[in-house]
């Protein structure tokens, strides 16, 4: 079979394709044929290996997959071959075929394509993890994303609307907040040229914000925590702006509020099930058009080298994902 393999650590350009041995299915595991294989910014990193996971070389990239269901090990109930699934691997998925623990396997809905379901599991799986799980927005509240014309920031966005909530959206230029108002934010806030803490005061009446979702870090967590209401959640979601802030923890006791993590991965790999059940409501969503995921564009595997480019020069307005034939 086809794998892309990243034999040195010397970025995209020194990626490959070649032929590999077939992988076969262990006990509780599953080989699925990859129909598309969905790209992040992660990869430009990993390639270079200065992503927090450093796989052995050889390696491929690609951290989330779909396609069908092809051999099934020993132990495995409930999935059947030729089901179609989609799954996040956290790297390995740019090959045509995959060793997947079958607990992490989603079920693909009628309706929705190889490509948009390879594409949702990071991005809308971080979301709603760290809306649902670990916010506990209800329907009503304010919910103000920082970074929110990022994919993440866009993703949350999404979520936090079909959750009923109301969003605000902060970003650093007006083009990018005309996105954030195409995809549903309430209101927004370029917290580059306004006072970010005063801006959201101003827009919830004083009250301030009850959860914000914080894809930024630096200089813009504080002023969004002084911005908090009574018990507010502050959820620490990334670093995108690149310090890692300091935050004064008198203004959580102030606030009755709370500074929570969202470490999506490592919520995966301790509980596949909670995951599993957010990944299907999300892939209900989209099969019931309430979710309309972008994607940037679709390569072949031949072309991954051009499709991590994308990413590498930031240019990706959508997922980019490879697909992979018979």
């Amino acid at each position: 079979m086809k794998a892309a393999l990243c034999k040195t650590l010397d970025g995209p350009d020194a990626v490959s394709v070649e032929e590999i041995a077939e992988p076969e299915a262990g006990v509780g595991e599953v080989v699925v044929r990859v129909r598309a294989a969905a790209l992040n910014f992660f990869d430009t990193l990993i390639t270079r290996g200065k992503y927090q996971t450093k796989p052995e070389l050889p390696f491929s990239p690609g951290g989330e997959i779909a396609g069908v269901v092809e051999s099934l090990g020993a132990g495995v109930t409930g999935i059947a071959a030729g089901d179609r699934v989609a799954a996040a691997v956290g790297y390995g998925g740019a090959r045509e075929k995959v060793v997947v623990p079958a607990e992490s396997l989603i079920p693909i809905p009628d309706g929705v394509s190889d490509a948009v379901a390879s594409g949702v599991s990071i991005t809308f799986g971080t979301a709603i993890h760290g809306l649902k799980d670990r916010g506990h927005v209800k329907p009503g509240e304010t919910v103000a994303v920082l970074g929110a014309s990022g994919g993440a920031g866009q993703a949350a966005i999404e979520i936090a609307k079909l959750m009923g909530a109301r969003v605000i959206a902060c970003a650093s230029s007006d083009d990018k907040l005309e996105l954030c108002k195409a995809l549903g934010a309430d209101g927004v806030v370029n917290y580059d040229t306004a006072d970010l803490k005063q801006a959201l005061k101003d827009l919830t009446g004083g009250r301030g914000v009850d959860v914000v979702y914080d894809c930024v870090g630096d200089r813009y967590a504080e002023p969004a925590v002084r911005a908090l209401a009574w018990e507010g959640r502050f959820l620490v979601v990334g670093f995108a702006a690149g310090e890692i802030p300091k935050l004064p923890l008198n203004l959580l006791m102030l606030k009755g509020a709370a500074a929570i993590g969202v470490f999506w991965g490592e919520s995966v790999r301790r509980n596949p099930a909670s995951h599993r059940a957010n990944m299907i409501e999300v892939l209900d969503w989209v099969a019931a058009g309430k979710l309309e995921p972008r994607l940037h564009g679709l390569y072949p595997l031949a072309e991954i080298r051009e499709a991590i480019g994308v990413l590498d020069r930031r240019e990706a307005a959508g997922k980019v994902v490879l697909t992979m034939g018979d």
